[in-house]
């Protein structure tokens, strides 16, 4: 058992270093040959060893005799309209004429010869008597159609006689599993793909160029071999980074893409053709909400419908969803209604860094001058659009214009980005220093999502923003309305822009002065010379540091 147990560990272990997630193809040639190198240790341990170089899913690393068996009629290659009269194929397969009222007492005692093949009656009537019925076998298990010593010892105690019989068991497109269907239609040699996402009732491919000319009979497999599934899709480009959408194929079954799907026990709907929605990152919406105590703060930057901010309110947090896309905005504020959190959550339609620069910082400015040490509501800012998010990071930078009010009660930010580097964790840390302009060195931790294809991986940075980049210190002269003389113009120092608006030109007419604009330098400040552009005969002049303004 001790030996097992290693055994065991050992063949996930590979799984876990050569195969990520679920997400990716997945074959487990590695772990079956570590499996085969103890089959002679392990009393009752046998593998046969094949490579499947036609399909990628982890379940169908079979026997050789399985695929032969278990395969359509050869008569399908290359099928692209679906015919399920032309996967019928008759097989010869063993089995047990017993007794109908010992049924039940064999199935238990020969569990481990019956046939387990999903699908197919382990038990089947006898046409010539009724009192008795067929036991089905599995071929592999009785090869020569006789059975072992131990299977005709159970036998003879039931006083069941040990015979066992041919029987030509028909198979038809029922009992073909969806990957054995494909497998037997695509040319030989191609990958076979009949992993899908689900949302709702939708199932949603990504097929290779090699598998289109077969997509809608694919489609149809699909719904078929799935309940609940009622519409097939097909991605026909990439996410666009705007409203994170794309565009599809509807290959089988009904059009209707608004849908509904659960998540952690909180319900959503949607349209699937015009917002985007992942089931793949249940776990990371869980995950984040998990950090949330009630009466948090949560800034949801690019909200989607609603995945981190409908758990949050429900959690009692203080919500501020937003998203650029109009259609996910209107699906965000549908399911606040339908979850009941309407009145948790302000939802916003703005660009994201205009949802950073306006709502966030407003909130943030009335926030945190009332954090305090022992303050036990935090404020948290989750950033998921992976493609661009990280290139958000410098709308942090100076956000608020005061003297800082300690390190109490700091944003947490959650950003996600995608990597490719060999280094992934420490590439994605590495692009949110050069958008915020400081090391978090010490100050931020990475966590792996999920693997999103080969070399590729969905990361999330989250660190505290740190006090030198959320603050800037206001000059001591800020506020106060001084007139300044620069080249024959008086001008009024601007509180917003740092720049100093002409009110009229000295010793000349006012109309002139409505395009001219110059910087003052004031203390405290670290501004760039003033500069002064004239018109109608005026010309451009730029003041050094050495001359400074005078003031009127």
């Amino acid at each position: 058992m001790r030996t097992l147990w290693r055994l065991g560990y050992s063949a996930r272990l590979l799984k876990t270093n050569n195969f990520r997630t679920a997400a990716a193809n997945t074959s487990f040639p590695a772990v079956w040959t570590l499996l085969a190198r103890y089959s002679g240790i392990i009393p009752g341990l046998f593998v046969e060893v094949r490579k499947n170089r036609f399909f990628t899913m982890p379940d169908t690393v079979e026997h050789k005799a399985d695929l032969k068996l278990y395969s359509p009629h050869p008569g399908v290659r290359g099928m692209t309209q679906l015919n399920r009269e032309a996967f019928k194929r008759t097989v010869v397969v063993p089995v047990l004429k017993v007794k109908t009222e010992i049924v039940n007492t064999l199935l238990k005692s020969l569990k481990h010869v019956v046939l387990q093949r999903p699908g197919l009656k382990r038990v089947i009537e006898d046409p010539e008597d009724e009192n008795s019925r067929f036991l089905i076998l599995d071929p592999h298990k009785i090869p020569e159609f006789s059975l072992g010593e131990s299977e005709q010892e159970v036998l003879n105690q039931l006083n069941v006689h040990p015979e066992v019989c041919k029987y030509n068991l028909e198979l038809t497109y029922e009992n073909f599993k969806s990957e054995e269907i494909l497998r037997a239609v695509l040319p030989e040699g191609q990958e076979v793909t009949s992993g899908f996402s689900r949302v709702g009732h939708i199932a949603h491919l990504n097929l290779r160029d090699h598998q289109l000319p077969y997509r809608h009979l694919i489609g149809q497999v699909i719904i078929d071999k799935n309940p609940g599934i009622t519409c097939v899709v097909n991605k026909t480009n990439i996410i666009d980074s705007t409203y994170r959408n794309f565009q599809m194929e509807v290959l089988a079954g009904e059009s209707n893409l608004v849908t509904k799907v659960k998540e952690n026990n909180i319900a959503y709907e949607l349209d699937f053709s015009k917002v985007y929605w992942n089931p793949r990152l249940s776990t990371e919406h869980s995950r984040i909400v998990e950090l949330l105590k009630p009466g948090d703060v949560l800034f949801d930057v690019f909200a989607g419908i609603g995945p981190f901010a409908i758990p949050a309110a429900k959690k009692k947090c203080h919500v501020f969803a937003n998203d650029l896309n109009p259609e996910s905005y209107n699906w965000l504020l549908h399911n606040c209604k339908l979850n009941k959190v309407d009145g948790k959550i302000k939802a916003f339609n703005m660009d994201g860094r205009d949802f950073l620069l306006g709502p966030v910082r407003e909130e943030l400015s009335k926030k945190l001058p009332l954090q305090k040490e022992e303050q036990k509501n935090s404020l948290h800012i989750v950033m998921n659009l992976p493609a661009l998010a990280i290139e958000f990071l410098d709308a942090f930078r100076h956000l608020l214009v005061r003297e800082p009010c300690g390190t109490a009660g700091l944003p947490t930010v959650h950003c996600y980005g995608f990597s490719k580097h060999e280094n992934p964790a420490k590439d994605i840390q590495e692009r949110a220093e050069a958008s915020l302009g400081t090391s978090l060195d010490g100050r931020c931790s990475t966590y792996l999502v999920r693997n999103v294809a080969p070399n590729k991986e969905m990361l999330c940075i989250s660190f505290q923003i740190p006090v030198d980049v959320l603050y800037k210190r206001p000059c001591p002269d800020e506020g106060k309305e001084q007139t300044y003389v620069a080249h024959g113009f008086q001008a009024t120092p601007c509180t917003v822009s740092g720049w100093s608006h002409l009110v009229s030109p000295v010793g000349h007419s006012s109309h002139m002065a409505r395009i001219l604009c110059l910087v003052v330098e004031c203390g405290g400040c670290r501004q760039e010379p003033a500069r002064v552009q004239q018109l109608q005969g005026f010309t451009h002049t730029r003041r050094q540091r050495s001359a400074p303004l005078i003031p009127a």
